[in-house]
């Protein structure tokens, strides 16, 4: 299992069209992959569990990885955050 957090930049935060990305980047890996803010967990494969986290811009969220391409699957996901979703 892998860990690490990333800051949100998203000026609208993970609404849709992000959140759709975010998915589509990780449905690519075999490994588990949830994002937690708070006490809040969502599974960064689904888009409902996404958008449910109700992320807002400036938000700091924390991937865990787990299987067998986590290094991989957690490297994605804070570069996809961290180039905006498509967005920014």
């Amino acid at each position: 299992m892998v860990k690490a957090k990333v800051v949100l930049r998203n000026l609208t935060g993970l609404h849709l069209r992000p959140a759709g990305v975010l998915c589509n980047k990780a449905i690519l890996y075999k490994s588990k992959i949830q994002f937690h803010k708070g006490e809040n967990t969502a599974n960064a494969k689904s888009v409902l569990s996404v958008l449910g986290a109700c992320i807002k811009c400036g938000d700091e969220i924390e991937f865990v990885c787990e299987g067998e391409d986590e290094e991989e699957a957690l490297a994605a996901m804070i570069k996809a955050v961290e180039d905006g979703l498509g967005e920014c």
